[in-house]
């Protein structure tokens, strides 16, 4: 036995040129994204399918990842499980097929699909009745139905070859990978981005991933683990690249020059001028994002336009009229959700009340205040990974040590709380502590002034939430610094 794989139904409806290159970039494709299996696999082009046949050596387990590779390759309709043999009568053919579909059809409608290729002196429908009668004799609780069946019943006749459909799976479907360009997709790690990503590599898009680091190595850690995962799944075929900026410098001049209901335009403005400078870099003619109608303040229709003001390239946006409980089954579906779930949320980088229909003017107005030397900085200190070597040399979390509570902080000696919240926030809700020395460092201040601070004391970070303070005491635990921990009340 071995397996078919049907081509997606759009490339057979192209030109035979079209059709023809398409099938030879998804034949190169499933041949590198099998080569894991080693010669144990062969792949085998065709015009209306390609053949993918492993031999004996394969065990079980590998057969199963076999089949699940299958239906994971852009530009596959369906994988099918085929037997091929000569074919010598009706009566033989009936006792191979009640064999294979005795137990599928049982207490279900089902319809018998004969397709024939060359000479033969009986027509497709008369194999059908006959072999149709042959199940029903065999299970009688099974029913015919041409129109609406539950399960179809396969059988090719090429010429003298009887080929018979022993089980099968829907394919990804789409266009082969990288026949369609190649795209650079802004990457947060929630439910939306990996999904955008998806649908791209799907209709064949080459994609890239974009990481604007604003939380440190934890949330690169995680948006690299699900960035991984999608390649891995879905892209094996071709090798991408990860790029990481740092930009909790560009969150810090913002929340320094920004008004705080401008912040989440400018925020996005800033990201899509340093991703099309790098999109350019790399000879990436496209950005992609993930972006909803009205899901966030942002993604407002008004918004929008203010971000793609500033766009150098085209933005592809693959979500832009879906549902959010849509974007997670999905997620569901592709395994991105459990990544999802678990990814931290950067607190302190969008606006407290922010602005859904910001005006251009002001937004103009406020970016005139803003040090763009310090945009040029963050984008020349990106850093590229090939999508091979995302999980390589990545260090495991370190642990942070948390003090929960006034009662536990008043046991503390040599300590001191550093309260990481913008200027605005700490006003609106002061941090009373009574006996503890009091530090006022915002967040985006903190990695560059923790150097200078006495080390013969312990420090404990706070904010609202303790997400963000969290992140910052893992950012500076990476850089050596371990006197930092967490303060929650």
């Amino acid at each position: 036995m071995h397996y078919l794989l049907k081509l997606f139904p759009e490339i057979t409806i192209k030109s035979r040129p079209v059709r023809r290159q398409m099938t030879r970039c998804l034949v190169s494709n499933v041949r590198n994204s099998l080569a894991p299996f080693g010669e144990a696999v062969r792949v085998q082009g065709g015009w209306d399918a390609l053949r993918v046949i492993g031999d004996e050596t394969l065990s079980d387990e590998q057969r199963c990842e076999l089949e699940s590779a299958l239906t994971r390759i852009p530009g596959i309709h369906q994988v099918q499980v085929i037997e091929e043999l000569p074919f010598l009568s009706f009566d033989d053919t009936a006792r191979r097929l009640v064999a294979i579909w005795r137990a599928a059809i049982a207490g279900r409608r089902f319809r018998v699909s004969v397709r024939r290729r060359g000479e033969h002196d009986f027509r497709s429908v008369d194999l059908e009745r006959h072999l149709g009668r042959a199940l029903l004799d065999a299970e009688p609780s099974a029913s015919v139905s041409l129109n609406r069946p539950e399960v179809n019943v396969r059988v090719d006749v090429i010429d003298q070859r009887l080929r018979l459909v022993h089980d099968g799976w829907p394919g990804l479907g789409g266009y082969p990978l990288g026949q369609q360009g190649q795209a650079l997709c802004l990457m947060s790690g929630g439910f939306d981005s990996p999904v955008a990503a998806w649908k791209l590599m799907r209709r064949g898009i080459k994609t890239h991933f974009l990481f604007f680091d604003l939380g440190g190595p934890a949330h690169e850690r995680a948006v690299r683990e699900v960035a991984h995962h999608l390649w891995a799944r879905y892209s094996l075929s071709h090798r991408v690249r990860f790029v990481s900026v740092p930009f909790e410098g560009v969150v810090g001049e913002m929340q320094r020059t920004i008004p705080d209901g401008l912040i989440g335009v400018v925020l996005k403005r800033m990201m899509v001028r340093a991703a099309g400078r790098i999109a350019r870099r790399a000879r990436i003619p496209v950005l992609a994002t993930g972006d909803a109608i009205a899901q966030v303040s942002s993604q407002s229709l008004t918004n929008l336009a203010l971000i793609d003001e500033v766009s150098e390239l085209p933005t592809l946006r693959p979500l832009i009229a879906e549902d959010k409980l849509d974007i997670i089954a999905i997620a569901r579906q592709i395994g991105t959700d459990r990544f999802a779930e678990g990814m931290p949320e950067v607190c302190g980088a969008v606006s407290r009340r922010p602005n859904t229909q910001a005006r251009r003017d002001k937004v103009l107005a406020a970016e005139e205040g803003f040090d763009f030397g310090v945009l040029d900085a963050a984008v020349e200190a990106a850093t590229t990974t090939r999508s091979d070597q995302l999980m390589a040399n990545v260090r495991p979390e370190q642990d942070v040590r948390i003090v929960q509570g006034m009662a536990a902080l008043a046991n503390e000696r040599a300590v001191s709380v550093i309260d990481i919240r913008p200027p605005e926030e700490r006003e609106a809700a002061p941090l009373e502590l009574a006996q503890v020395e009091q530090l006022a460092i915002p967040f985006y201040e903190l990695q560059a002034r923790a150097e200078a601070l006495p080390r013969d004391r312990e420090y404990l970070l706070y904010c609202d939430q303790g997400i963000m303070s969290r992140m910052q005491a893992l950012h500076l635990a990476d850089r050596g610094l371990h006197h930092f921990g967490v303060y929650r009340r």
